[in-house]
Formats: C-alpha cells, structure tokens, sequence
C-alpha cells in the first residue's frame, strides 16, 4: 500500500511539473505570437508611409 501512495505522489508530481511546463511554453508562444504581430505591423506601416512619400515626389 505504501508503495502505491509513493508512485501516485510521484506520478501526480511529474505531472504537476509537466503542466507547469506546458503554460510556460504557451505563454512564450502567445508572447512571441503578439510580438511578431506587433513587428510586421509596425513594418507596414513604415513602409506604407515610404510608398506615399515616393509617389508624393514621383519617384515611383
């Protein structure tokens, strides 16, 4: 009996350990995710304003 109570505290620890690691790896994704968005926005942007000013002067 005692066995089993020490695999099930064992099992339940390596899954609580496995959980844990799974937000931190979803959370990394999530940021990574946002940040990217964040980026190619910002790089649209920049170049769309690029884009006006070229054909503003006519050297498009």
């Amino acid at each position: 009996m005692g066995n089993l109570i020490a695999f099930i505290n064992s099992f339940l620890s390596y899954l609580l350990v496995f959980a844990v690691s799974i937000a931190v790896i979803a959370a990394a994704v999530f940021a990574g995710i946002q940040l990217r968005r964040r980026k190619d926005a910002r790089d649209a942007e920049q170049s769309g304003a690029g884009k006006e000013n070229a054909q503003a002067e006519g050297n498009v």
